[in-house]
């Protein structure tokens, strides 16, 4: 079933001009290019670069990690992520709210890891060879929002004062920390 409307913000292919590639992604078994200052590629299949995911409730994504990469405390504000390891070893984590209860788990080939819709979570590569998962979400657009961005890199800046406060940091640090996290 395709949506003939504007659904999510997307526009939905009319049923009669659907083809049989408009269900279809390649190149999930090329290798991402990792060489990067987050040593990370992200490869996203969502509703953005396949429109037919537009009200299926369901996106993926394939993470190809470099040795001691890291995916930074982040969070998917709409969608739960299922995690499966395919070739490697991660530490992966999430905390709950009220109390702050932190879960931690070593990710080895063939495990699963899950991080409920919006905790923050992390990941990272504590083998020395690179690692490859698999990400899938019960959402078409879950969303991702790294806390450091979100914090020290929003757009208009949040007021120092703020941050000095609630992080318990001096002005310098809070200052070179804004200015590291620029706005994308």
């Amino acid at each position: 079933f395709l949506c003939v409307v504007f659904v999510n913000g997307n526009f939905c292919k009319d049923l009669a001009q659907v083809i049989a590639n408009d269900f279809f992604f390649s190149g999930l078994n090329i290798p991402g290019n990792t060489r990067n200052k987050n040593g990370l590629n992200i490869t996203l299949v969502n509703v953005d670069n396949l429109a037919v995911l537009n009200t299926l409730g369901i996106s993926l994504a394939c993470i190809d990690y470099a040795p001691y990469a890291v995916i930074s405390p982040h969070t998917h504000p709409r969608g739960t992520e299922l995690l499966v390891v395919i070739e490697g070893t991660l530490l992966v984590g999430f905390v709950t709210s009220d109390p702050n209860k932190l879960f931690t788990k070593v990710l080895n080939k063939g495990d699963v890891f899950i991080f409920p819709i919006g905790l923050i979570h992390f990941q990272i590569n504590i083998g020395e060879t690179a690692t490859l998962a698999f990400a899938s979400f019960n959402s078409q657009n879950p969303g991702f929002i790294t806390i450091e961005n979100a914090v020290f890199g929003s757009n208009p800046p949040i007021n120092p004062d703020v941050l000095i406060k609630a992080f318990q940091l001096d002005k310098g640090v809070v200052e070179y920390l804004q200015k590291a996290f620029v706005p994308n």
